[in-house]
This record gives structure tokens, C-alpha cells and sequence, in this order.
């Protein structure tokens, strides 16, 4: 069986196969239910395969049974026997394909079983159906709120009579575990725990091979310098090639290829293991208060790895309303982009007396409060649109709690590899290497009075940067980070230093002297924490909103909204600590 485009080839024979998004039922009370509705019920598919969960087989019976209802070429896939063999679940195929009347056929797809009697059964069908002058007919307007719940009944009995239980209480560990993880007293204390463990495994694991990364990629620095001298290239040319897109380039490869190959695998893992699902179901009724969607609790955890994953991800979301209003506050959260500057002024403002074990354990727990603050805000952001430019009622979804399954660990790491990191890799250096050749413009043009046009242009933002706390340095830093987040310091540190070239933070021993050298305080750190909370999503994140929305004005709106949150609670801030002296 090769598939190429949705076609299957089995013995000569080509078999298009169109994936229906999921549901549970054709009374559609969703985008993605219409969808699969609509094209059954249009009769265009010769055959119509349902897979259902062996495991929990009541719980899809009432599909099958209102599919068998609108057309008699359906055939039933009973998937993951191995796990309902595991739990001591056994399934009567014969007696499931009497009651039903249709073809039932048992599979382990992950373990390839079961796939060639179901393509055996498929070219079976389809010959009887070319024998057969059967005309149907479309009875999804017979289907009803009684007709359906008629149909549940028969679905539970057809399950009594075709399903065995070795252990009836073989889901008991589930329940044990749901008992705890989705209780009113530990459900968020726990989904706090494991957040700041997977930050401080992500942190700490991260620095290693970013250190690495960095010293090849300083040892090719060196060479390419060395090459330029050689070839008698001009010092513009070769600086603005290897000092600028160069340097700029690899400093984004070196610091966020790690983090998220970290990251992204971690949470795989809880999304392969189930608890994903719980951690919606925790969340719930905190974005129900908002009036938007309990869904959004994932892409919101997306968007830790990165915001431009969490945007995509919200095509999960049925209703526009609120996947727009989970697109435009996914920003809210931090992405790993972000974690390099928060950690290294929490560590020289917060923990200076700290560290070894301690100190990294503080690190990930004072990390893990300000993201708190942006989950909380997120909250915020999510009701203010909801009661403004996005009226409307939260909508109401089924949320499938899976099994607990032991991830499958090497198809985790491939697929988070590829699929996201790569991803989100690859369009960040593509918006690097412009940006590389912008600072060190900016760097290096100098005007008539000696002054960089970096600290020209850094002069003319101090007045906003002292209201809010900061200085036109650090504003201009955010403002050229704009391609990605793991820049703002080291460009910051350039401007400090007027070194020309970007700054590596971890590579300074008096970093804490400096930045108070340049007039930060205690502050100035406050504030620099709170605008790398909430300020523009990076280019990569906008590139994504604009693609998902097809619309530059959601896009600027998603640009405004966190810049004026962060914007107004740095000023805030700042005007109460000068008020009470703490300035």
C-alpha cells in the first residue's frame, strides 16, 4: 500500500481516501462536525470507514449507528486492540458485525496489524457495490435530537452484548489519576509543578549544547574573518556580511535551536501521555468566565515553545470568535525566545546570592510566577475582547479525556523535531539574516558627531523608556528584536558598549556592573521583566497570525494589544515605586 496524495494502491486497484475531521455525532454542532456531516451526506464517497476506539467502543457506536442510518456501504475499524488486550478488554468482531450489519474489522494501526484484512474488506465493498443497482438515499434530514438519542440506547446495548471485560475495573488507575490531576485542589498546583519542571529541564539542559553552538559557530566567526583579509575584501563588506548577517544569524541559531529541541519534545510527551486534555478540562471554566474557549488552554500552552506554533494550533478552535481571540493573546504567554533575558536579569536583580542547583531551581520557580502573570492576563486580554471587538457567548465542546498511554518516545521526538522546530527554525532565520544586516547598519553608520545611528535613534525613544521605566536603549533593543526575541539584550549590550557587534551576556563577568553602570536599578528590572512578558509577537509569530487570519488588521491588532498592556503596566509600575520611593 503506498499512499501518495490520498490514494492508495491495493492490488492494481487505486483507492482515494478523504480524512473527515473528527466527531461524535452528524447532528453538527461545530465547524468541524458540518464538515464531516456535509460530505456524507452529499454522497460523493463510494464507502464510508469509520475507526473507532477499542478501548472505549460505546462511546463511538452512536456514530456508526447514524451513519448505518443515511447509507449501507460503511465499515467499521476497530482500532487499538493492543491496548484494549493490555487492559483485558476483549471485542466479539462476529457479534459487532451482526448487530451492526456491516463489516466490522479489528486493527493495531501504530503496529501496522489488521491494515491488509481492512483493505481486503474495502475492495470487497466496492465490488459489491459496482454489482449492486442500489440507489440511496440521504436521511440526514431523518436524524434528530430523538431519533439520536434512540440511537445511544441501541449503541449501549450492541456494546453490553459485543464487548467483555476481563477486569471491570481495568480503567481504575485512569480514574485514580483523573481524581487528582483535574480536582479543584490539585489540578492547577500540579499543572504549575510540571510547567516549571519542564522549564527548568528545557533551561538547564539548554545550556550545554547552546554553549557549544556558540563557540563552533564563534570558531567559524573567526575563520570567515580571517578569509575576508585574505581575499582583500573591504572592512564594510566583510562586516556587514560576517558581523552583521552572520553573527546575528547563528546567535539565533545557537540560542534557539536548543530550547526548543528541548521543549517541544517534553511537551509532546504530555500530549502522547494524555495529559494534555486534562489541562483543558482544568482551564475551562477560567476561559468560559472569559467567554472564549476551554481549547485555547492548549494553544496558550503551545505558545510557550513558541507563539507561532500556538497560533497555528488554534485551528483546533471551532467557533472564528474565539480562535481569533486565542490568535490575538497567544503573545501573552512567553516563548522560549524570551526565556534567555528573563532568566539572566532574574538571576542578577533577583537571585545574586544564588547558585548551582539552588539557583537554577529558583530561576525556573521565579520564571514560572511571571508566566503565571501572563496566563493570568491572558484571562484579562481574552474577556476585554470577548465584551468588545469580539462579542459573543462561549461556545460549548467535547473534550475527549484519552487513556493514559505510555508515549511512544522515538515517533515524539521525530515528529516535535521535524514539525515544529524545524518549522518554526526555519522561518526565524529567514527574518534573521535581513535583520543581522540592520544593526549592524545601525551599529556602525556613524552621523557627523561621532554618534552611532543606534544611539541616535535610542536617544530619541529615552523619554518614552524613562516614563515606562526603561531607557531608549532598551526600547531600540526590543525594537530590532523584533525578528526574534533572543537578540533584545545582546543588541542592548552592543548600544551599551558600542562595540558594533552583538554581545554575548554569558560571556560578560561584570554584566550586573554594567547594566547599572547604564543606570539600571532594581526598577528597571521590574520593568524589563514586564515588557519582555508583554510586548509585539516577533515577526515569525505576525507572519503566522497574518497567514491564519488572512487579515493585516488582526494582525496589527495582535501587535497593539500586548504593546499597550505591557506598555501601561511598566508606566504603572514605575510611577508607584517613584511614588512610594523604591525607585
Amino acid at each position: 500500500m503506498d499512499l501518495a496524495d490520498g490514494t492508495y494502491e491495493y492490488r492494481g486497484q487505486n483507492y482515494t481516501l478523504v480524512d473527515l475531521p473528527g466527531t461524535y455525532s452528524l447532528l453538527a454542532h461545530s465547524t468541524e462536525e458540518e464538515v464531516a456531516r456535509d460530505f456524507i451526506c452529499g454522497g460523493s464517497a463510494d464507502l464510508t470507514l469509520v475507526v473507532c476506539d477499542a478501548t472505549c467502543l460505546e462511546r463511538n457506536l452512536n456514530l456508526v449507528l447514524q451513519i448505518r442510518a443515511l447509507t449501507p456501504w460503511v465499515i467499521l475499524c476497530v482500532n487499538l486492540c493492543d491496548e484494549a488486550a493490555k487492559k483485558g478488554i476483549s471485542v466479539d468482531f462476529t457479534e459487532l458485525s451482526r448487530q451492526l450489519n456491516i463489516p466490522v474489522v479489528g486493527a493495531s494501526a501504530a503496529a501496522g496489524e489488521g491494515m491488509a484484512a481492512l483493505m481486503a474488506t474495502v475492495e470487497a465493498m466496492s465490488l459489491r457495490k459496482k454489482e449492486t443497482a442500489e440507489e440511496e438515499t440521504c436521511g440526514c434530514q431523518s436524524l434528530n435530537e430523538v431519533s439520536v438519542s434512540q440511537l445511544i440506547l441501541k449503541a449501549e446495548e450492541i456494546a453490553a452484548s459485543s464487548v467483555s471485560f476481563q477486569n471491570p475495573e481495568y480503567d481504575r488507575r485512569d480514574r485514580k489519576l483523573d481524581r487528582i490531576v483535574t480536582s479543584r485542589i490539585f489540578g492547577i498546583p500540579i499543572m504549575l509543578s510540571l510547567l516549571m519542571l519542564i522549564f527548568w529541564i528545557t533551561l538547564t539542559g539548554a545550556n550545554y549544547p547552546s554553549a557549544l553552538l556558540s563557540r563552533l559557530f564563534d570558531l567559524g566567526h573567526t575563520k570567515l574573518l580571517a578569509l575576508a583579509t585574505a581575499a582583500r575584501a573591504p572592512v564594510w563588506l566583510s562586516g556587514l556580511l560576517v558581523d552583521g548577517i552572520y553573527q546575528v544569524l547563528t546567535w539565533v541559531v545557537a540560542v534557539m535551536l536548543p530550547p526548543m529541541a528541548i521543549f517541544f519534545p517534553l511537551f509532546t510527551l504530555l500530549e502522547d501521555f494524555g495529559y494534555l486534555p486534562r489541562i483543558a478540562f482544568n482551564l475551562d471554566h477560567c476561559f468560559k468566565k472569559c467567554a472564549a474557549c476551554g481549547k485555547q488552554a492548549l494553544t496558550m500552552c503551545m505558545g510557550f515553545g513558541c507563539n507561532a506554533v500556538g497560533v497555528t494550533g488554534c485551528r483546533i478552535i471551532d467557533s472564528e470568535r474565539e480562535r481569533l481571540i486565542a490568535m490575538l493573546t497567544n503573545a501573552f504567554v512567553p516563548c522560549n525566545g524570551r526565556f534567555p533575558s528573563l532568566l539572566t536579569v532574574i538571576s542578577l536583580f533577583f537571585l545574586s546570592g544564588a547558585s548551582g542547583l539552588t539557583g537554577s531551581l529558583l530561576s525556573a520557580l521565579l520564571l514560572t510566577l511571571v508566566i503565571a502573570l501572563g496566563v493570568l492576563l491572558t484571562f484579562a486580554a481574552s474577556k476585554l475582547l470577548s465584551k468588545t471587538l469580539l462579542k459573543g457567548s462561549p461556545s460549548a465542546f467535547t473534550l475527549e479525556l484519552p487513556p493514559y498511554r505510555k508515549p511512544q518516545i522515538g515517533k515524539v521526538i521525530v515528529r516535535s523535531l521535524l514539525d515544529r522546530t524545524l518549522f518554526v527554525l526555519g522561518r526565524a532565520v529567514l527574518v534573521a539574516a535581513p535583520a543581522g544586516l540592520i544593526i549592524w547598519l545601525l551599529a556602525n553608520l556613524m552621523l557627523p558627531d561621532g554618534t552611532s545611528l543606534l544611539l541616535f535613534l535610542a536617544g530619541c525613544l529615552d523619554p518614552l523608556g524613562r516614563l515606562m521605566g526603561l531607557d531608549g536603549v532598551i526600547l531600540m533593543a526590543f525594537l530590532l528584536g523584533f525578528p526574534a526575541n533572543e537578540i533584545v539584550l545582546p543588541i542592548a549590550l552592543m548600544a551599551y558598549l558600542q562595540t558594533g557587534t552583538l554581545v554575548d551576556a554569558g560571556s560578560l563577568t561584570g554584566l550586573g556592573s554594567l547594566l547599572a553602570a547604564n543606570g539600571w536599578t532594581w526598577t528597571t528590572a521590574v520593568s524589563f521583566l514586564l515588557f519582555c512578558l508583554l510586548h509585539w509577537p516577533c515577526s515569525t509569530t505576525c507572519l503566522t497570525i497574518r497567514k491564519e487570519t488572512g487579515s493585516w488588521r488582526y494582525t496589527g491588532l495582535a501587535v497593539l494589544l500586548p504593546t499597550a498592556c505591557g506598555a501601561a503596566l511598566c508606566i504603572g509600575v514605575t510611577c508607584l515605586f517613584r511614588a512610594l520611593g523604591l525607585a
